[in-house]
């Protein structure tokens, strides 16, 4: 007998019924120190499950070179998670949504510009096989048929939303089986009819994500799967947000009623997210649902979920506990004890360094005869920077980008034109080259691949050309900026303006005295747009737009003396200065 089953009658574990309380935390978004936190308070709150993605692109991040270290290592989390009494449900690609960059698929499929994404074109079931060969043999000894907590495997995500590929579906499953994974699988859809249709996989288990309506939704589900548990795999009960956008919150009691609903129809639920976490790094993902609608995720994965970003019991934890306290018998709330918050204050970032004089220093040059995507050039992520030298004089003319994925500040012989962003308004500077001819810069910024939707193959950079009035440029100098290692920069402590026409990396100094450093919030009021590093670690991106104006610092990255703060800012600064404090600012109205 299978230590989990699927019956008519519902979920059994070790032959006695069960119903499935999950929630959502990926060990890709929390720092290894903070799992056992976030997972003893996910227990505490009467859950008996941890459901995670598993992201392709983390752990390949070049192909055939594999990562399963750090936050990386999947099979410690899962390891910890069956410790602490706790079944897991694994997502484990080759796609996940999660609202991370390009869905988890790793950007150097696009490398190939005739693959086919999420299908089964040989090409891209080639590259899944490569992956899986590395990921599932760490998966099996985990499944509980082996004495390991994973009671369940997804097949892909959301196909339905996707595509109608039912040979790929297939293979996907097949190539779980033959690879060891005996435990149930099942797939998760929208309830409408296409999305069943085209997501579901025969003798598999379907199971249906939304935020509110669950009699109808269930209804729809029974409509394909009338003698299956019913089980929402994704209820979301909160959101993610938009640059430029307003910070997403839900009402607690909303969210619980919802809940309530569910349970009373005997349903189990994955709670999406029960904590969210943090995009470090180039991670986040971006929406696009019409031509060039393209709208980036914020480095906070908050989600207005149930453990806040910090890894704290917010107002819906305990609404939601309430509910299910109606259903199963609770103990009385215990909690972990709140981690320490910090702010630690000033910090003058006193030493810079402008970009166009450490471009030998980051990266070496690409000769091309046309602007190429990064993706071409080996590259996944950051920055490239595309040079060429324009003939003079010419009169003022309309520079023109095709396409430009995401955002481009434009400078003619170091002297700031503009910018260009990925826009469904075609957008261009206007430029004058003087007598003796110009040097032109293209400095773009990758922003976030799509994550969802039907415009997924996102290759970033300049993906066409470059035109000036009516004529295209020519012989290109390609400088490939992922920033993933700085360490190789000359920083001077000369006392050039802070409102720089020039890309410019600033350096600081936070002196810390605590052993154990406590978290704390980079509050970059004052600064425009750009990436932040702590003692190399890449905490995200920051926009003057919002609604995000804090940057979340887990007290782990931190140690004791000193540690270096460098700012990569695109646009300059009012005051070179930051300030760390003790509270996150996620609902600044956007600019």
């Amino acid at each position: 007998m299978r230590p989990f089953s699927i019956e008519k009658s519902g979920f059994v574990y070790d032959g006695e019924p069960v119903r499935l309380l999950s929630g959502a935390m990926h060990y890709f978004r929390t720092l290894p120190a903070y799992w056992r936190d976030r997972l003893l308070k996910l227990k505490a709150c009467g859950l008996n499950t941890v459901e995670t993605y598993i992201p392709w692109n983390f752990h390949e991040p070049k192909e055939g070179e594999f990562r399963f270290d750090g936050m990386a290592d999947v099979a410690a989390y899962v390891e910890l998670a069956g410790s602490l009494g706790l079944h897991v449900i694994v997502r484990p690609s080759p796609y996940i949504c999660a609202e991370w960059e390009f869905g988890g698929l790793p950007a150097w499929l696009l490398a190939d510009p005739y693959i086919q994404l999420r299908c089964s074109h040989p090409a891209y079931l080639a590259k899944v096989d490569a992956y899986y060969d590395e990921l599932i043999p760490r998966l099996t000894p985990l499944l509980c048929t082996n004495g390991g907590p994973i009671i369940a495997v997804q097949i892909e995500n959301e196909y339905g939303s996707y595509g109608n590929d039912a040979k790929y579906l297939a293979y996907l499953k097949d190539g779980l089986i033959a690879r060891g994974i005996d435990v149930p699988l099942f797939t998760s859809d929208g309830p409408t009819d296409a999305l069943l249709q085209g997501g579901s996989v025969p003798g598999v288990l379907s199971t249906v994500n939304f935020g509110s309506g669950p009699a109808s939704a269930f209804a729809k589900l029974k409509d394909y799967q009338s003698d299956e548990p019913l089980m929402c795999m994704e209820f979301w009960n909160g959101w993610f947000d938009h640059w430029g956008k307003t910070h997403h919150t839900r009402d607690a009691l909303d969210a619980a009623g919802v809940l309530d609903e569910m349970l009373s129809i005997g349903a189990s639920v994955n709670f999406y997210m029960f904590h969210g976490g943090t995009n470090f790094g180039f991670y986040n993902g971006a929406n696009c649902q019409e031509p060039n609608l393209y709208e980036p995720t914020v480095t906070s994965y908050d989600y207005d979920a149930m453990l806040d970003e910090t890894g704290e019991p917010t107002d819906k934890y305990f609404a939601a506990r309430q509910v299910i306290a109606k259903y199963i018998p609770l103990s009385e709330l215990e909690l972990p004890p709140a981690t320490p918050k910090q702010a630690y204050g000033r910090v003058q970032l006193t030493e810079q360094a402008d970009l166009f004089e450490q471009l030998d220093a980051l990266s070496a040059q690409v000769q091309s005869v046309t602007p190429l995507p990064m993706e071409r050039v080996g590259q996944q992520y950051g920055f490239i920077l595309y040079s060429t030298r324009i003939s003079g004089p010419r009169p003022a003319e309309q520079l023109v980008l095709h396409d430009v994925r995401d955002r481009a500040p434009i400078f003619l012989d170091g002297v700031y034109q503009g910018v260009i962003e990925r826009n469904p308004v075609p957008q261009s500077v206007t430029i004058t080259v003087p007598e003796g001819g110009a040097t032109l810069d293209i400095l773009v910024e990758n922003m976030g691949r799509i994550n969802y939707g039907p415009f997924l193959k996102d290759h970033k950079g300049i993906t066409e050309g470059v035109r000036l009035g009516f004529q295209y440029l020519f012989d290109w100098k390609i400088r490939p900026l992922p920033l993933a290692d700085l360490s190789k920069l000359s920083f001077s402590n000369r006392d050039s303006s802070l409102a720089s026409s020039t890309p410019k990396f600033y350096r600081g100094t936070l002196h810390v005295t605590d052993r154990e450093a406590a978290d704390t919030f980079l509050d970059m009021k004052g600064w425009t747009k750009g990436v932040v590093f702590l003692n190399g670690f890449n905490l995200g991106r920051y926009w003057n737009k919002g609604p995000q104006r804090t940057l979340y610092v887990p007290g782990p990255l931190l140690r004791e003396g000193d540690n270096e703060i460098i700012i990569f800012e695109l646009h300059g600064t009012e005051h070179g200065v930051v300030w760390f404090t003790d509270s996150h600012i996620l609902d600044q109205n956007p600019s």
